[in-house]
């Protein structure tokens, strides 16, 4: 008898499936899957659908229990899959009362549960939900970090993007019940803490006072000192408030590694995705920030062929990677999502779409082998860097890059090293 959660899409679907694990194992549901989908692409959406065949082949007599972003946009979707048990809204799924219902259900067993698509449903309207709870973790096994949520949804309408329909409207834990769980994980012996959210810069203007980020942050690193590493998810640049960047600029203890949600270099098709900064915002806000802590490197979310996108709109997006300064990039070819504003404009044709995409990746990957060869050349003329070590050889430095290490270390500790070389992907340490 066993629970196999299958996790696809953001940080916070991995933080919300280690948090309903333990909902599941206080409600005593046995010999059950389920599998836990994101919505941001089609493809997603597609993987995920192929994930839910799969494991209903391999374990025809366990529960299938399908949650998630791409569960709560189309449930009867889901539902009418008859390999398909139960599906749980967004809302649903971390509330302890909703495992122990279907704990308490008796499900028939085999490849066709035998219930209507209305007997599978579980699913609220996400946009009624008015507060985000905070699911306690005491730790994340096997892990050297754990992602805390401290905040969920999304009031924007990017004209692209299908996930506020599936998170709901943006809401924040109080900073009290967040700081309350680092603590505890931090007892447990974790080393390094991640925030994440839907629209993490968002925290705050839905709590009383309306705090923001930078503020959370301060207040974690003041209460809570024997946190070693703070880092952050991805956030909105136009959204980081003041002291969001002076915690960046003060404290070591703030990892130097920013993911942002930039989508495009080319103001043109930032305003039709109807994002709320330009290109020279960006450039800006990297200058600035590489000010206040030089050794800071960005991560960045672009789009590739967006509806319209000409050539020369796209040679801004492959230019933003060099003057943003970027080092680790998420590329996302296009993908038409159904019911957003996006698919209805004049489409990229798809061969072109994925040609851009490789173009890209590819830029993108040299930046971060300039990066490696940059890490190296400084291991060489003896600068060390500190890793938190994810298990005996394998470590991330406080830039999230890889470093393998040739002498063993103890798993979850944050270790001196001297980088001696690069392969290409990952850094080597001595």
């Amino acid at each position: 008898m066993s629970i196999d959660i299958l996790t696809f899409g953001c940080r916070l679907n991995t933080y919300e499936s280690q948090a309903m694990r333990r909902l599941v194992a206080d409600a005593g549901l046995t010999e059950a899957i389920i599998v836990n989908t994101c919505a941001v692409t089609a493809e997603a959406e597609r993987q995920a659908r192929q994930a839910i065949r799969k494991a209903a082949r391999q374990r025809p007599h366990a529960k299938l229990i399908v949650t998630g972003c791409a569960a709560q946009i189309d449930p009867d979707g889901f539902a009418a899959m008859p390999e398909v048990a139960q599906v749980l809204g967004n809302a649903e799924k971390m509330r302890g009362q909703s495992w122990k219902d279907l704990a308490a259900l008796p499900l028939p067993l085999g490849p066709d549960f035998g219930l209507a698509v209305t007997e599978k449903l579980r699913v609220s309207d996400i946009m009624t939900v008015k507060e985000t709870a905070s699911h306690l973790i005491d730790g994340f096994e096997g892990r050297a970090r754990a992602f805390v949520q401290v905040q969920n949804g999304c009031d924007h309408r990017c004209t692209f993007c299908i996930i506020p329909y599936g998170r709901g409207n943006s809401r924040s834990v109080p900073m009290g019940e967040v700081v309350t769980q680092i603590r505890r994980i931090v007892a447990n012996g974790t080393a390094e803490i991640v925030l994440t959210g839907v629209d993490l810069t968002s925290y705050g203007k839905d709590l009383p006072g309306s705090p923001r980020l930078g503020g959370l942050v301060k207040a974690i690193l003041r209460h809570v000192p024997e946190l070693k590493r703070l880092r952050l998810s991805s956030i909105d640049q136009v959204e980081a408030d003041a002291d969001l960047l002076d915690a960046l600029a003060e404290s070591e203890r703030v990892m130097p590694h920013l993911h942002l949600s930039l989508q495009a270099g080319d103001d043109m098709i930032l305003k039709r995705m109807k994002r709320r900064h330009l290109r020279a915002d960006a450039i800006r806000f990297c200058e600035e920030v590489r000010r206040l802590r030089p050794d800071v490197v960005f991560g960045a979310d672009i789009i590739a062929g967006f509806p319209t996108e000409t050539e020369e709109m796209f040679a801004r997006s492959l230019d933003i990677v060099d003057e943003c300064g970027l080092t680790h990039l998420h590329v996302f070819p296009f993908s038409v999502r159904s019911g957003t504003p996006a698919a209805k404009m004049p489409l990229v044709p798809r061969p072109v779409v994925k040609e851009r995409a490789s173009r890209l990746r590819a830029r993108g990957d040299s930046a971060y082998r300039a990066h490696l060869v940059n890490e190296a050349r400084a291991g060489r003329t003896g600068a060390t860097r500190l890793a938190l070590m994810e298990d005996a050889s394998f470590g991330r430095t406080g830039q999230f890059t890889p470093v393998r290490c040739e002498t063993p270390k103890q798993v979850g500790q944050i270790c001196e090293i001297r980088v001696i070389g690069e392969d290409g992907q990952t850094l080597r340490a001595a």
